[in-house]
């Protein structure tokens, strides 16, 4: 096997240790990473002509049967031996790296000089970071195993970015000290490499092997072809395909394969929510029962895997972070060793054991699994992506295979992840909480609350405004955010600190989005409805956001029931003109349900009134009269339910009907009790939202649910973000003079497309199998018209036009036609 690893992954995996900090998810601003690079490049220049900077270094060893490529860059080397060097005189080998080194400034004809820019107070150093000294130690080997010199200077430069105060640690080793300790290192490492290499010669002999573990469905087949093509030819695919062919397996089953061949090293399998990663791990199960050898992890959020009563990760209170680093590589060489799915119950158990955090440790675990099956936000998320995969800027893309299931959930999910907002009265409360502190913080949160109250004054009646620039709050908030890093450092154990940390986790992603906005960005601040003065930075349009993390991996599967129009999606998810697209038909029967749209009800917000809400009852006494069953109603808010609700106290006992109705903020046990009516009983009537936790990602087969009612085409609600998403992309059409507002791209993008897919995934609740019967009834005269009609999938062309005097007719027919069949 030939391995290359960079110096600094090396020593960061080998040689880790000490404690998870409670800051450690503030990943530093952009700005913060310039200032470290001119800290560097300051120290380097003003280091004298026997300074060379960014030295490449490189070293390849045959090593238990592998050949081992290890290289990095040297920050600086000081050589005046020119090749030829005087004895050193006493050398301490025995040197311990924990023990801290001894201050000295002595020059030296060959020193190796290894730059640190950081926040923390140097005063507080007695010794440097044990991963700094062994990233030195390993440029200290190969430079002098390179020019035969038998022993090196070592020293750590220690840079703080805001005072720029300096402070340096130095050590002499012989070559023969250097040599062993590599050595040692290099072996512990090739115990590594025989783990994964002993499981990757059993796992592509049994993908060899393997075979599709059933009977293709029509349609499911082709997908697994295109979706082997797609990552053959490394391309991205989006697919539309219906419920019940085996969407998931036609994704897995190809993206596994392609790992024999060698195109594929990890397959990320995303999902929005938590119940999908069942559906995955299913599938993934199903094949090793057939003799597949996958190593697979289930990542699931801190909060749900904390073996605390609260997530706090500061080690003072938490024992599985106190440390952590010193014991993680035993705890993680005994999970890959023995565990084949490493899901939440696993993590937990080994991490109980080896008292490590839990999170932490299946995070680390992802970095030797196959296949792993995670949120979205793992991939996708400024804030929570998997940085030891993603983190590295331009180079060669990993080969890494990104399968997105329900993809039409990823638009508002990726709005949301490359947006920021800050919020004026947390600095008020910021201050409020710290201000016994008093100092530097204090002074900058003053600079940015006046800041923000001018802001605030020139907001307009509206209660909004789009901002061309922020840039004096801008650079305010980055000295803001370099005052907390130090109060931080100077505050380990208040009181306070977990509300100054939050704080400033909430400002580091807005400093990091604020170095991301680009054209496809709005800025705009508002007074919102509780008093509230928000600054937001507001992603319309996430493509190039979403497009560049995709370029870290090798292909991408994007699939679900509705992304329908497919256009809409793939400008907003990725916009590549070499992207394709594929349209599986439904393999189920159309006279197996029914399609009504009744064109005598509009549900327009200006039009809502009791009439209206008796009619949309109306309709539904009709629809369970024609047939008992199961049936879901699916509203476009919590206002229409309830009105409606209490007209369905009328309807006749005679029908014996139960009604149950979506409630906001159910518990996990509330919605599973929801979902045990279908199971246990035959005539419930189940009032939902549309878009919600009930209208996708269920499965109701058979006789479970017999019908779907939606009322309405869906519209989100208005708001100011609508309302600059339909501006955004008006601005982006070249509009007729004549053409109506809502025929615009802009109202289709911020509303229409959204809604339609609610109507879609709320319609596809009622057909999962080959076998299930049903009627699907959309109540609102906009789906009788053009403008809808046209989105519609083409199974959808033999819906048809009902009203309040022919609906019973048409379910009539329905129903005994089918009762005929049986």
């Amino acid at each position: 096997m030939n391995i290359k690893i960079s110096v600094r992954s090396l020593v960061e995996f080998i040689f880790r240790s000490g404690d998870i900090s409670d800051s450690s998810s503030g990943t530093l601003s952009r700005e913060a990473m310039n200032a470290g690079s001119r800290i560097h490049r300051k120290l380097q220049k003003r280091a004298g002509s026997h300074y060379n900077s960014e030295v490449p270094l490189r070293y390849t060893e045959e090593l238990g049967g592998h050949l081992i490529t290890v290289e990095g860059r040297a920050d600086g080397i000081i050589d005046r031996c020119g090749g030829e060097q005087e004895e050193p005189g006493d050398i301490d080998d025995g040197f311990d790296m924990a023990e801290g080194y001894a201050v000295d400034f002595h020059d030296s004809d060959v020193l190796i000089d290894e730059i640190k820019g950081i926040y923390r107070n140097l005063d507080d150093m007695e010794s440097p970071q044990r991963v700094h000294v062994a990233q030195a130690m390993c440029y200290a080997y190969i430079y002098s195993k390179e020019n035969n010199y038998s022993w090196i200077d070592v020293r750590i430069s220690y840079v703080n970015l805001d005072s720029e105060k300096e402070k340096f640690f130095r050590r002499r080793y012989s070559f023969g000290y250097l040599e062993k300790w590599f050595s040692s290192m290099m072996a512990e490492l090739c115990k590594w490499i025989d783990l994964v290499e002993k499981h990757q010669l059993m796992r592509n002999q049994s993908i060899s092997d393997m075979e599709f573990p059933f009977e293709y469905r029509k349609g499911q087949k082709e997908m697994a072809l295109y979706v082997y093509r797609a990552i053959e030819q490394e391309k991205h695919l989006y697919v539309q395909a219906p419920t019940g062919i085996g969407k998931t397996m036609a994704a897995v089953y190809p993206s596994i394969k392609s790992m024999v061949q060698g195109h594929v090293s990890k397959i990320f399998y995303l999902t929005a929510k938590t119940i999908a990663h069942t559906v995955s791990r299913n599938a993934v199960e199903l094949l090793e029962d057939r003799g597949l050898k996958l190593k697979t992890v289930i990542l699931t959020a801190k909060e749900k895997i904390c073996c605390q009563e609260q997530v706090d990760c500061n080690p003072a209170v938490c024992p599985y972070a106190e440390r952590h680093f010193d014991r993680v590589n035993d705890a993680l060489y005994d999970v890959v060793l023995h565990e084949t799915v490493v899901d939440r119950d696993v993590v937990i158990r080994y991490a109980q054991a080896h008292r490590v955090c839990p999170f932490e440790l299946s995070l680390d675990v992802s970095l030797f699994a196959d296949m792993v099956i995670c949120d979205y936000n793992y991939v996708f998320d400024p804030r929570a992506s998997l940085k030891r995969f993603f983190a590295a800027e331009g180079g060669k893309p990993g080969d890494y295979v990104f399968l997105v299931d329900e993809a039409h959930n990823l638009v508002d999910r990726a709005s949301s992840m490359y947006s920021a907002e800050i919020v004026k009265e947390d600095f008020l409360e910021l201050k409020k909480l710290t201000a016994q502190y008093g100092g530097r913080m204090a002074r900058h949160i003053g600079s940015c609350n006046r800041e923000l109250l001018t802001m605030k004054k020139e907001v307009p009646e509206e209660g909004y405004r789009v901002l061309s620039s922020i840039a004096p709050l801008h650079l305010k908030l980055l000295s803001l955010h370099e005052a907390i890093q130090l109060f931080l450092e100077e505050h380990r154990q208040i009181p306070e600190r977990k509300e100054v940390l939050n704080f400033y986790f909430n400002l580091t992603s807005f400093l990091n989005i604020a170095e991301m906005m680009d054209e496809n960005y709005v800025v705009y601040d508002e007074i919102r409805d509780d008093g509230r003065f928000v600054v937001r930075l507001y992603c319309v349009k996430p493509a190039v956001n979403i497009r560049n993390c995709l370029d870290k991996g090798l292909a991408t599967v994007f699939f679900s029931a509705t992304i329908l129009p497919v256009r809409y999606y793939m400008e907003m998810l990725s916009d590549c003109p070499e992207d394709r697209a594929i349209y599986i038909p439904s393999p189920f029967s159309a006279e197996n349900r029914k399609i009504m749209i009744a064109n005598d009800v509009t549900t327009r917000y200006t039009n809502r009134n009791e009439a209206m809400y008796r009619n949309i009852y109306s309709y539904i006494e009709r629809v369970i009269s024609a047939r008992p069953g199961n049936y879901m109603v699916f509203f476009p808010s919590y206002a229409m339910l309830e009105k409606v609700h209490v007209l369905t106290e009328e309807l006749p006992e005679s029908l014996g009907v139960e009604v149950i109705a979506q409630e906001q903020y159910m518990t996990e046990s509330d919605r599973e009790s929801f979902l045990r009516a279908f199971e246990e009983k035959d005539n419930v009537l189940a009032l939902c939202i549309m878009g919600g936790i009930f209208s996708e990602g269920i499965d109701l087969t058979g006789d479970r649910l017999i019908g779907a009612i939606i009322v309405g085409p869906g519209l989100p609600q208005v708001c100011t973000e609508r309302k600059l998403m339909m501006d955004y992309f008006d601005s982006r059409t070249a509009a007729d003079e004549k053409e109506a507002a809502s025929d615009r791209n802009g109202f289709r993008y911020a509303y229409q497309y959204p809604g339609i897919n609610k109507v879609f995934q709320a319609a596809g609740r009622v057909i999962r199998t080959e076998t299930d019967q049903g009627i699907i009834l959309l109540i609102d005269e906009r789906f009788a018209t053009r403008r809808y009609t046209e989105l519609f999938p083409v199974e959808w062309n033999d819906s048809v036009i009902c009203n309040m005097q022919n609906v019973d007719g048409i379910l009539e027919q329905f129903w005994d036609y089918k009762s005929k069949e049986i």
